[in-house]
């Protein structure tokens, strides 16, 4: 579904990303593990036209998606879910929800997903908790009806019960069909529900596989 090949981006005229080689297939969760600054937001970032792409290959069912504006990859059917508490803090919960529609839609479903939004739809976001915030800026992704999600550090600020919940329903959008690649330096916690990962350091990828990460790699840790 998702094939990036030998992809240099950064920002400006700093290089992040260092010949870059990675692939999801359709309904895999894949991570992106590694420090902060290894590279793993810029790697989403330059899929989302949110970079500067020096060279390479990034390609959605065949389609390249450099240069594309942000309506064009979200009717492709790809969404971003940035890091942070990315909502509208003084907006209602469905308000958010609705804003990211770019066509009416039920959200019905993501009620059935998500049964606190029903019950907070009224309230402002700002009033919600940090994990609920989290969850509600995924939601701002999935009401998008994307093929492919990109999550960057869903975890990040979370306390150990909200990182729990958010993993469960993380794992229940990709179980419903959703494809996800996901940046995240919690890797024990997500480690067991991916497909596959990926581990960066200082802009390349390092090791990828399905197993368990070799000693040599939890020493950079």
């Amino acid at each position: 579904m998702l094939q990036i090949t030998n992809l240099n981006a950064g920002y400006d005229d700093n290089k992040v990303l260092d010949e870059i080689n990675l692939d999801v297939n359709r309904g895999e969760m894949v991570a992106l593990f590694g420090h902060n600054g290894s590279g793993k937001s810029t790697v989403l970032r330059s899929i989302f036209n949110l970079t500067n792409v020096y060279s390479g290959k990034i390609l959605f069912k065949g389609r390249n998606l450099i240069g594309l504006n942000t309506f064009e990859l979200i009717g492709l059917g790809v969404s971003y879910a940035p890091q942070g508490h990315q909502v509208f803090r003084k907006m209602t919960v469905k308000e958010n929800l609705e804003l990211n529609m770019h066509t009416p839609k039920d959200i019905n479903h993501l009620y059935d997903l998500f049964p606190f939004l029903k019950e907070k739809e009224c309230v402002l976001a700002e009033t919600l908790s940090g994990g609920q915030q989290q969850l509600l800026g995924i939601c701002r992704a999935l009401v998008q009806t994307p093929e492919l999600m990109l999550l960057d550090e869903p975890s990040l600020g979370l306390d150990h019960k909200s990182m729990k919940t958010i993993f469960k329903k993380i794992k229940e959008i990709n179980d419903s069909g959703i494809t996800i690649l996901i940046a995240e330096q919690r890797i024990t916690r997500v480690i067991d529900v991916v497909n596959r990962y990926y581990f960066l350091s200082n802009g390349k990828i390092i090791f990828e596989g399905k197993e368990k990460l070799p000693s040599d790699i939890w020493k950079r840790i």
